[in-house]
């Protein structure tokens, strides 16, 4: 929105000495025949126009009454107020034209210059060689609005472009995007809302695009708002979903004139700011449209990270959890240098962290140990690295100093066969065409964003799942992600079946845990419902599970906790003070084996169990195997929703060690994460074993130790986001480490040379 002096002033300082007509807009392509309107206008002394583009003089009404204007057509009119030449000794003629034009308007004003190639105004791009005059229109409005349709909007302010807003969101979907459809709309709906209202909720709901955003979540009038750029207008909702590292290029190119470079520059300065630190921290194939459920947890911790180094504060302990997990070594090293930033600026940092690269650039290591569980909570070792390398009582130690190092322990394998994909294009896929081999440990890697998920999880899934799919087969829910215009897939005829090893949760209750997921808890029921005092009270292998009522607590039903509605907060959730989160009643809890009652069996951990269990070898069997991916910390009873995405993927490992099988295709997502190099190298050893049984093992992943020790590896890049989706190099980590033109090869290189 402009004021009429505002206006002027504008006029004068950048059309001096150029002639000027002011005009007020009557109709801009709209259909009529305007004669009332022209003829109303007349007798207030107005007769100069232009008319679809020619100038009219009216001297009679009746000239205007034989105009007759089609009212089919679409007319543009402009009233002409008063020519003029710009000049200082001019301007409250100028100001009084542009206030007549905002009074017959209701608030618009249009000026069109008048200019010669050799006085040509830098707002100009227009250029005549022949000498003739050239006309340049421009409107301005005492209200917000659009000069294409005329249309006024409100005035804008900052919550009007978030879609958490009321007044920017799309009133169609409420901002979301997206609106639900039940498949029973159909028929009498206030009905079946009345008597089944749970059957319209969003567990039955379909999610539609909405038809009246197409899913940008934004209203009209704020899409309306552009940003013009050499690539054309761009929206609010167009810049983001830009990825970060061409969002950074866009504000870098972004020309403005001079009076919205005066309002802008900050901001600008500011956005680029916040965007640079994301691109540091590996997050440059992001684009800021992405939804914050959609991030790994590595991705959303850094973002936070950003954020705090686009605060600029010092003096703050900043504490951060394994931050290398999800990243290449590329990324990583970004990673390193922004929290050496973080501490120059004059704030501590404390990381927990197994990455070697980043204890190497640690200023001091507090080291934990000497291993995991009730055999660890000691401090081994403190020191710079190199004091902790130095220390024979660390194990972290041996493998800073390279005493100790992660090798492959078999001769490299030959494939038995491929599993081929062509012509892939999801996402940032560009028409990739993959041969996965069979029989061996293959490894699938490349920078973050480089499209690894989406080839292995979103593309070869599905398409095995469907391959499969009248077999005996537990990965059913993958077969959503299939698109029937893939190609098809070849070689399925080597496997039998596929287990996804991913990091969803093994169970969503209390009430699971590990050893109910691995079975041990059955042997373990079975164990207390054979002891002689059971058999004397009559108690059954239900007695000792949390489902049944007769044998947990009253008051928690087996949960060990209660949980406590809050109106408008989060529920509070605390240990039940009847049980005292030992989940049984009193009774159940009387029945001892070895002095010990189930409640505190299930308090051990799986290095304790295995001691205690030693004649059971059933159990025995599964506790080895959860020691052997490092897990013998882990007590059997905790509960499954506690559990991290690494140590949920372990326990699923170790549920398929357990069974006997040949010819199953294992597909993992970083196994390696949260742990140390020591658990690392016992899970390779691990998967091996599954691999030399005659099964294939498909691994994504980061971990230069892991990937050097692969039979064969896929490298996908060269960057992230749409500048990855190419596969860059296939071999054996030797060949992949000759490939000059792979960050993985050229990061391999550097690992495999010491």
């Amino acid at each position: 929105s402009e004021s009429p002096e505002a206006i002027t002033n504008g006029l004068l300082d950048s059309f001096i000495g150029q002639s000027v007509v002011i005009a007020a807009p009557i109709a801009r392509e709209k259909k009529g025949e305007f004669e009332k309107e022209i003829l109303d206008l007349f007798s207030k002394g107005y007769y100069r126009f232009v008319i679809d583009g020619v100038k009219q003089k009216f001297s009679f009404i009746n000239d205007i009454k034989n105009l007759k204007l089609k009212k089919t057509y679409k007319h543009n009119i402009d009233l002409l107020i008063d020519s003029i030449e710009v000049d200082s000794h001019e301007k409250s003629r100028l100001q009084e034209a542009v206030e007549k034009a905002f009074t017959i308007t209701g608030g618009s004003c249009k000026v069109i210059v008048e200019s010669k190639p050799d006085c040509v105004s830098d707002i100009s791009d227009d250029k005549n060689i022949s000498g003739e005059i050239i006309n340049k229109e421009y409107i301005y409005s005492s209200a917000r609005m659009c000069v294409k349709c005329m249309k006024s909007i409100p005035e804008l302010e900052p919550r009007c472009f978030s879609f958490n807003s009321p007044v920017g969101a799309c009133d169609g979907c409420s901002g979301l995007g997206f609106v639900h459809e039940w498949p029973w709309q159909k028929g009498d709906e206030e009905f079946w809302k009345t008597k089944y209202p749970d059957f319209f909720g969003p567990k039955y709901a379909q999610e539609k695009t909405c038809v009246k955003c197409f899913g940008k979540r934004l209203n009209k009038n704020v899409l309306a708002v552009t940003i013009s750029d050499d690539g054309g207008e761009k929206n609010i909702y167009d810049v983001c979903d830009l990825s970060i590292r061409d969002m950074v290029i866009f504000f870098e190119n972004l020309q403005l004139d001079n009076s919205s470079k005066a309002v802008a520059s900050s901001l600008i300065k500011e956005i680029s700011n916040r965007l640079n630190f994301l691109n540091e921290v590996g997050l440059s194939y992001l684009t800021l449209n992405r939804p914050a459920g959609t991030l790994s947890g590595g991705e959303g911790q850094r973002i936070r990270l950003a954020t705090q180094i686009g605060s600029a504060l010092s003096g703050v302990l900043y504490i951060l959890d394994e931050p290398s997990i999800g990243l290449h070594q590329r990324d990583n090293d970004r990673l390193i240098k922004t929290l050496k930033y973080l501490r120059d600026q004059g704030n501590t940092v404390v990381v927990v962290e197994h990455d070697i690269d980043t204890m190497h650039q640690a200023d001091y290591i507090i080291d934990m140990g000497p291993q995991a569980g009730v055999l660890g909570g000691q401090v081994t070792a403190v020191g710079n690295p190199v004091q902790v390398a130095a220390n024979i009582n660390s194990m972290t130690g041996a493998y800073l100093s390279g005493e100790k190092n992660i090798i492959r322990k078999h001769e490299i394998r030959k494939p038995m066969g491929f599993l081929e994909l062509e012509n892939l294009s999801k996402n940032n896929l560009q028409d990739v065409s993959v041969k996965f081999p069979l029989g061996v440990f293959c490894g699938v890697s490349g920078v973050s964003g480089s499209g690894k998920s989406t080839l292995v999880m979103q593309e070869l899934v599905p398409a095995v799942s469907m391959e499969l799919s009248g077999k005996s087969f537990k990965g059913k829910k993958y077969l959503s992600n299939y698109n029937l215009n893939d190609q098809g897939l070849t070689g399925a005829e080597y496997i039998e079946n596929m287990v996804v090893i991913d990091q969803s949760p093994i169970g969503r209750t209390p009430r699971s845990n590990p050893a109910t997921y691995l079975g041990i808890f059955d042997d373990m029921r079975k164990l207390f419902a054979s002891l002689p005092e059971s058999n004397a009270r009559g108690y059954k292998v239900g007695r000792f599970s949390f489902n049944v009522k007769e044998g947990r607590c009253f008051e928690c039903e087996g949960d060990g906790v209660i949980k406590v509605a809050m109106h408008f907060l989060p529920e509070v959730t605390m240990e039940c003070k009847s049980c005292f989160g030992k989940r049984y009643n009193s009774q159940t809890l009387e029945i001892k084996y070895k002095n010990k009652n189930i409640a505190e069996i299930l308090d051990m951990t799986a290095y304790e169990a295995r001691e205690f269990f030693a004649a059971h070898a059933s159990i025995v069997k599964r506790l080895d195997l959860l020691c052997d991916v490092g897990l013998d910390y882990l007590k059997l009873g905790q509960a499954s929703t506690t559990l991290s995405g690494g140590e949920a993927q372990r326990i699923k490992l170790v549920d398929e060690l357990a069974k006997r099988g040949r010819n199953t295709l294992y597909v993992l997502d970083e196994p390696t994460t949260g742990l140390h190099n020591s658990d690392i190298d016992r899970l390779l050893d691990v998967l091996n074993k599954l691999v030399d049984k005659g099964n294939s093992m498909i691994v994504i992943e980061h971990n230069l130790d892991v990937l050097k020790t692969v039979d064969y590896l896929i490298d996908l890049g060269p960057d992230g986001g749409d500048k990855g989706g190419v596969i860059v190099a296939c071999g054996t980590p030797e060949y992949i480490a000759t490939c000059k033109n792979s960050y993985t090869g050229q990061y391999l290189n550097k690992v495999m040379s010491k």
